[in-house]
Parts: C-alpha cells; sequence; structure tokens
C-alpha cells in the first residue's frame, strides 16, 4: 500500500514552497516526514531555487518528535540532524511561514531557517524535558540564535511563551497579522538582489562572527574587492546610473 504524500513541494518562478501536510500527527518529525523533507530539498537544490519557503498546512508547524515511532526501535537521529543542516547550509535563503503551534523539535526546524515569520498568535514551547529527554539536537540552531540566558527558562520548564517573546530573544525575525504578505515582501527583496551577492550575503552572516577582528577584515576585503570588480556589481551599478531594474531582477523583464 503507498503512503499518502506528506510533504510538497512547488517551484514558481525561481522560488520553491515545501509544505508539510501530516496534519493527523500535527506535523510531527517521522521518518516519513523527514525522508519526504529530504526529497523536497533535493528538488529545491535542483531547480536552483533562489529561496525556499517552509510553511505547512493545519493548526501545528510541527509538533516535534514523532513520540510512537520514538518508543519503539532505536533511536536514529541522523536524518533530522541532516535536515537541520541543509536548511541552514544551502546556499539560497530560507524562510519559515509558520501560523501555528510551534512545539519541542520543532523549534529547531524554524530556527535553522534564516528568515522566521510567525502569526502573532504563534505559540512555542520546548517540552523535551517534561517527557525526560532534552532539547539537544535542536539546541545548535536555537542557540546560535538566542543567548543561552533568554531561552533558559523556556528550556528548563518546558514553559509556554509567546510570539512576542521569541521575537525579544532573538528567536525569531518577524511577527505578523498576515504571514503570507510578509513572507511576499521578503522574497521580492531577496528577488531586488544578485543570487551570488545573496548568497554570500548569507555565508558572511554565518562566517564573520567566528572571527577574530583582524581575520574578519581580511577576509571581507577580499570579498568586497572580488564583488566590486565582478560582472553584477557592473550591472548593478549601471542599472543604478541608468534608473532601471537590474536583470536579474523578475520585474525587469
Amino acid at each position: 500500500m503507498t503512503e499518502t504524500q506528506i510533504v510538497r513541494h512547488e517551484a514558481v518562478q525561481g522560488i520553491s514552497t515545501i509544505t508539510l501536510d501530516s496534519q493527523h500527527n500535527r506535523n510531527a518529525l517521522s521518518r516519513q516526514l523527514l525522508d519526504e523533507l529530504h526529497l523536497a530539498l533535493d528538488e529545491a537544490e535542483a531547480n536552483d531555487a533562489r529561496a525556499i519557503i517552509l510553511r505547512h498546512e493545519g493548526p501545528a508547524f510541527c509538533a516535534g518528535a514523532d513520540l510512537k515511532e520514538r518508543s519503539s526501535g532505536p533511536p536514529d537521529s541522523g536524518p533530522m540532524v541532516k535536515a537541520l543542516e541543509r536548511l541552514m547550509d544551502t546556499p539560497r535563503p530560507t524562510i519559515a511561514a509558520v501560523n501555528g503551534a510551534v512545539r519541542a523539535g520543532g523549534l529547531g526546524l524554524m530556527a535553522s531557517c534564516d528568515l522566521i515569520v510567525v502569526d502573532d498568535a504563534v505559540t512555542f514551547a520546548l517540552t523535551e524535558v517534561r517527557i525526560g529527554v532534552a532539547a539537544a539536537i535542536i539546541s545548535v540552531p536555537i542557540l546560535r540564535r538566542v543567548p543561552p540566558g533568554k531561552i533558559a527558562a523556556a528550556m528548563l520548564t518546558g514553559e509556554v511563551f509567546s510570539a512576542a517573546d521569541a521575537r525579544d530573544m532573538g528567536l525569531i525575525t518577524h511577527v505578523t497579522e498576515d504571514v503570507s504578505a510578509t513572507v511576499d515582501g521578503l522574497i521580492d527583496g531577496i528577488l531586488a538582489g544578485a543570487p551570488r551577492a545573496v548568497s554570500a550575503t548569507k555565508a558572511m552572516l554565518q562566517r564573520v562572527p567566528t572571527l577574530d577582528r583582524t581575520t574578519g577584515f581580511t577576509e571581507m576585503r577580499t570579498l568586497s574587492e572580488e564583488f566590486f570588480s565582478g560582472p553584477d556589481a557592473a550591472e548593478g551599478m549601471a542599472a543604478f546610473i541608468e534608473k532601471r531594474l537590474p536583470d536579474w531582477n523578475p520585474a525587469a523583464k
């Protein structure tokens, strides 16, 4: 018997949208969901997407681990780790579009995206300690965004916190009453940038904070001079002078 597909990929005008649609278990991180998520990411990469949107159907973005699966058989966190790494490491900007509750491992999936757009009514909770485990794997993307002291209470107690709380601690980037419209605006901004420059900027955001000052200036001087002498800068500056859109902007066509 063929399983019903629970993760969909759609590519439109250079934007890949990946939709989690396993509503019977609140988009829990089952083996099937992770397998299909990897296939969707494969398709996005193969289509050379300029951005990837991760969204969901149903009242929950993701409920975390599939506890029915985890309660039987040896644990294998490899597919989850790889999914988080792929969202973080792809050169394409990734945007989580969140209209429903996020719990436990779902926060890690969300936090691995570059931009996180959340409806203002959404709630979050890191409930791992309440079932006798730790939010171990997902702490890697989460603690790259949030100072430990700001999320310690949520991790230690499993308490529910709001979208406003999540924004204040740095876990998410946007709180809105209209997630789709906000995501559309961000996509328009990404498409207005040269693809290579956008990819380099994503890498820079991850790389520079890890460098000492001297190394940072050395590497970034090299990067700056490379781009200023490249074809994208020539096109971008010509477009600015000629008061037109550069050729990488879909609105120019």
